[in-house]
């Protein structure tokens, strides 16, 4: 599986600001929150990047990609529909192959050297299907992601063949349907913020715009649950973390992360413990 492209998707209504704030990368350098997702994409071994804008916001998304401008194609979501309507209006741009699928909204710290995107489309090609890279989270946290369940792949750890994909499902559901062997006790994997996808999910997708626009959004997980039922389908343990910027003090976290990785980590613990001594007074 051989990816060409990849698609971030920032139409949100909550989420159209995020990618456009700076942050110290782990280089040392100021950039925009687009361009770290932009430069995670580009790791990984794609060559074109389609961002699903809001119309509009063309212009202060070419800014913020900076020197990366020229890779990007937009996409405008005319109309509000969901984030699966948000990656079917990308059905143009991928065509009929496979793709790189990343938020807007989150940005990723690997703990090995290759990057959490170039992790994933690693994870791809060996197993040559779609793959959805996931994260073990506790129960409280159901509310924020969708999740799946499923069972491991023989021989091939953080790997799983996913059976069931639920949106945002509580923790009762996820008892029911979402159990996966290994997990901790009250922990289920939920989506990272990423995906290597086939074709096939731009027509579920389709479907689903043709019957349910209008009807309280397309979920991405809803066509995800049929594309599991249609060919094989993986999840993928990524080595690393996700940080949604959206979230309380996210912006935050994601820069301490990002410092702490980078050159001047004993620069910022160092500010840190003067900081923390300083309120210990």
């Amino acid at each position: 599986m051989k990816l060409r492209k990849a698609v971030i998707t920032a139409a949100g209504k909550n989420q159209r600001t995020l990618p456009l704030q700076s942050l110290v990368d782990r280089d040392g350098t100021t950039k925009t929150a687009l361009a770290i997702i932009i430069e995670e994409a580009l790791a990984a071994g794609v060559d074109e990047i389609g961002i699903v804008v809001s119309p509009g916001d063309q212009v202060p998304y070419t800014v913020a990609a900076g020197s990366h401008a020229a890779r990007l194609r937009f996409i405008e979501q005319a109309q509000p529909l969901g984030y699966g309507h948000a990656v079917w209006c990308a059905r143009d741009f991928t065509g009929e192959a496979p793709f790189l699928l990343l938020v807007g909204d989150h940005l990723y710290v690997s703990t090995q050297p290759a990057g959490c995107a170039q992790q994933l489309v690693a994870a791809a090609a060996a197993s040559d299907c779609a793959v959805s890279a996931v994260q073990a989270t506790h129960e409280s946290k159901l509310p924020y992601y969708g999740a799946v369940g499923g069972k491991l792949v023989p021989g091939q750890v953080g790997r799983h063949e996913i059976s069931d994909v639920l949106e945002k499902p509580t923790p009762t559901e996820a008892e029911q349907r979402l159990v996966v062997p290994g997990l901790r006790a009250g922990h289920y994997l939920c989506f990272f913020g990423m995906h290597v996808l086939t074709p096939s999910v731009m027509q579920l997708l389709g479907s689903l715009v043709a019957t349910n626009a209008g009807a309280g959004g397309i979920h991405l997980s809803t066509a995800l649950a049929q594309l599991a039922r249609r060919e094989r389908y993986h999840a993928f343990e990524a080595q690393g973390r996700r940080f949604d910027l959206g979230a309380k003090y996210g912006l935050l976290t994601a820069q301490l992360a990002l410092a702490l990785e980078g050159g001047d980590r004993n620069e910022v613990l160092s500010g840190l413990v003067e900081l923390l001594a300083q309120r210990a007074r």
